[in-house]
């Protein structure tokens, strides 16, 4: 054997086991994405649940946000009528009572005032 044959006899070993390396290396990588896929496949079955689960929460807020409205819409009016009600209930009960207050209040000022005055005849209040 000469010495360029045990050159490429090393050069081949040499070669040999950097395929090997690289092969192993490989493996290693194949055995990753397989985890990864694994993994990929376990989050996406989670996944998909939890996001329709969350589109049936969401359409359930949404119809109890629809009947809030409508509640909602529902006082408004009432407070409108309320409100109504009151001025109706002030014009027609409130201003007379205020009226007759004030007369009788005037009526008592006189007759109070006509008491206090001491008689100087008889019959006669000055």
């Amino acid at each position: 054997m000469s010495l360029g044959d045990l050159a490429g006899m090393i050069a081949a070993l040499a070669f040999v086991v950097l395929v090997l390396r690289m092969g192993s290396v490989v493996g290693k990588a194949g055995k990753v994405l397989d985890e990864t896929r694994a993994g990929v496949r376990e989050i996406t079955d989670e996944t998909v649940p939890l996001l329709r689960e969350v589109t049936d929460t969401v359409a359930a807020t949404s119809q109890q946000l629809a009947r809030l409205d409508t509640i909602s819409s529902n006082v408004a009016t009432m407070t409108t009528n309320v409100s109504a009600l009151t001025s109706v209930a002030t014009a027609t009960v409130g201003r007379p009572l205020i009226k007759i207050a004030a007369f009788s209040y005037g009526v008592r000022s006189a007759v109070d005032s006509r008491r206090a005055k001491p008689l100087n005849k008889v019959g006669d209040r000055s």
